[in-house]
């Protein structure tokens, strides 16, 4: 396979190289697209848990969102807060 890269990509490359941040150009490409790789993932997992929440709004399975609601989720939020919990990474990446 043979790829063309702009001048700005190259530089990019050059930079990650030139900094010791990588071995050579293969290892930053490398990481590069294992990081899309897992941006992918993280997308496709995120998509799949909108479904969800999509097909329980159509079996009538939604709750309203009210004033009300929204601050008992924002004390719920403290309150867990107060006590050291990490915020769940699907609501807070």
């Amino acid at each position: 396979m043979s790829v063309t890269l702009t001048p700005q990509i190259e530089d990019q490359i050059r930079h990650w190289v030139e900094t010791g941040a990588y071995p050579d150009a293969d290892a930053v490409v490398r990481d590069a697209l294992r990081l899309l790789e897992a941006q992918h993932d993280r997308f496709e997992t995120l998509r799949a848990k909108i479904q969800v929440g999509l097909d329980q709004l159509d079996c009538g399975e939604g709750i309203p969102l009210t004033p009300e609601l929204l601050d008992e989720i924002d004390r719920e939020v403290d309150e867990r807060l107060r006590r050291g919990e990490q915020p769940n990474p699907d609501v807070c990446p």
